[in-house]
C-alpha cells in the first residue's frame, strides 16, 4: 500500500465515522439541552440582533471532529499492533516523531474547550457563562508550555526555516516562539467560529495545505493525521452549513487551532502560517484594531468585530460571507503550498 493511499484511507475513515456518529451526537446534545447561549444586547447589540434566531442551537459539535480523528488513529494503531499485517501497519499513523504531539494537544485542548462550552450553556461563570478570559488563556498556555517542552527537548527542534533563506538556529527561543504560535492560532481560529460553516471550511483548507506540505516532506504519518482531520471536517461541514444543525463550539475551534499551530511547527513551516491561515489573521487583526480604536480613539472602526460580523451588519447574507471567506482561505492555502514547494 502506498503512502498516498494510506492518507486517503485515513481521510475516508474519519469522514465515515463522523457522518455515522452525527445522528446520535445530535440527539444527545438536544437531549441534554446543550444549546448555544447568544450574548445579550447589552454586551453585543449588533451581534445579538443578527444571531437571536440561533439561540438554543446545539453546540459542542466539535466532538465529532476530534472524536472521529482520535477514534480512527487509535483503531488503526490497535489493529497494527494486534494483527501485525502489512496493510494495517502502513495505516497506523501514530508515531512519536510526527503525530504523538498533535494528537495529545488535540485531546487536551478539546477537553478544556468542552468544559468551557458546558459552563457557557449552563450559564455558569463569568459574563453569563463560561471560563473567564484569563482562565482560558492560562489553560491553553499550560498546554502550549508542555507541548513546547516536548517539541524542544524530546523532539530536539531548535531551528526555524525561513523561505528562500534557509535554516535559522533559535535554540531555547524555540519554547516561547512555540507557546506564542499555539496560543495565538487557537484564539484566532476561535474568533473565526462565528458563522455557520466559516471556521470549518477555513480550517479544512489550512489542514489540507499542511497535509500536502507534510506529504512532500516525507512526513507521511503527519500527512495522514491532517488527512483524518480534513475528512472529519468535511463530515462536520455537511451538517454545519447554514442553517447549522449544531455549532463547533470551543471544544472544536480551540482544539483545532492549537493543533494547526503544532502541525505548522512540525513541518517547519511556521512562517507560512500567516499565509495559509490568512483568514484567521484577518479575523484577529480586526478584533485587535477594534479594541485599540475604542480604547484610544473612543470610536469603532468596524460596525462589529470580528470582521465577518462587520459584513453581516452591512447587510451581506451569511452564506455570501462564508463562501467568500472560503475562497480567500483556499487561495491563501494554495499560495502557501506553492511557496513551500518552491522553497524545497
Amino acid at each position: 500500500m502506498s503512502s498516498a493511499i494510506a492518507i486517503l484511507v485515513a481521510s475516508t475513515a474519519a469522514f465515515a465515522v463522523a457522518m455515522l456518529a452525527t445522528p446520535a451526537v445530535t440527539r444527545l446534545l438536544k437531549l441534554l439541552k446543550l444549546g448555544k447561549q447568544i450574548r445579550s444586547e447589552a454586551s453585543a447589540p449588533i451581534f445579538a440582533k443578527l444571531h437571536a434566531g440561533k439561540s438554543g442551537t446545539p453546540t459542542m459539535g466539535g466532538i465529532l471532529i476530534w472524536g472521529a480523528v482520535l477514534l480512527v488513529a487509535f483503531a488503526f494503531s490497535l489493529a497494527a499492533n494486534v494483527l501485525r499485517t502489512q496493510p494495517w501497519i502502513e495505516l497506523n499513523f501514530i508515531s512519536r516523531r510526527e503525530t504523538l504531539l498533535p494528537i495529545a494537544v488535540l485531546f487536551f485542548a478539546a477537553i478544556v474547550g468542552l468544559v468551557d462550552d458546558y459552563l457557557n450553556v449552563r450559564k455558569i461563570g463569568a459574563h453569563g457563562g463560561g471560563l473567564k478570559v484569563w482562565h482560558r488563556l492560562l489553560s491553553y498556555s499550560l498546554i502550549a508550555v508542555v507541548a513546547a517542552w516536548w517539541f524542544y527537548v524530546k523532539l530536539e527542534w531548535d531551528v526555524l526555516r525561513v523561505p528562500f533563506v534557509g535554516i535559522v538556529h533559535v535554540g531555547a527561543w524555540m519554547i516561547p516562539i512555540f507557546i506564542f504560535i499555539i496560543v495565538a492560532t487557537a484564539f484566532s481560529v476561535n474568533e473565526t467560529d462565528g458563522l455557520d460553516g466559516l471556521a470549518g471550511g477555513t480550517l479544512l483548507t489550512a489542514f489540507a495545505a499542511y497535509g500536502a506540505i507534510a506529504f512532500f516532506q516525507g512526513k507521511f504519518e503527519l500527512a495522514a493525521f491532517c488527512g483524518a482531520v480534513v475528512g472529519a471536517l468535511l463530515a462536520f461541514l455537511w451538517f454545519n452549513i447554514n442553517p447549522a444543525r449544531f455549532f463547533m463550539g470551543d471544544t472544536g475551534a480551540m482544539s483545532l487551532g492549537v493543533t494547526l499551530g503544532v502541525v505548522a511547527m512540525l513541518t517547519n513551516s511556521l512562517l507560512l502560517l500567516p499565509i495559509i491561515g490568512l483568514v484567521f489573521v484577518l479575523e484577529s487583526l480586526s478584533v485587535i484594531i477594534q479594541v485599540l480604536s475604542k480604547k484610544f480613539r473612543g470610536k469603532k472602526v468596524f460596525l462589529s468585530a470580528p470582521i465577518h460580523h462587520h459584513f453581516e451588519a452591512r447587510g451581506w447574507p451569511e452564506a455570501t460571507i462564508v463562501m467568500r471567506f472560503w475562497v480567500i482561505a483556499a487561495v491563501s492555502g494554495v499560495l502557501g503550498l506553492i511557496i513551500a514547494l518552491l522553497d524545497r
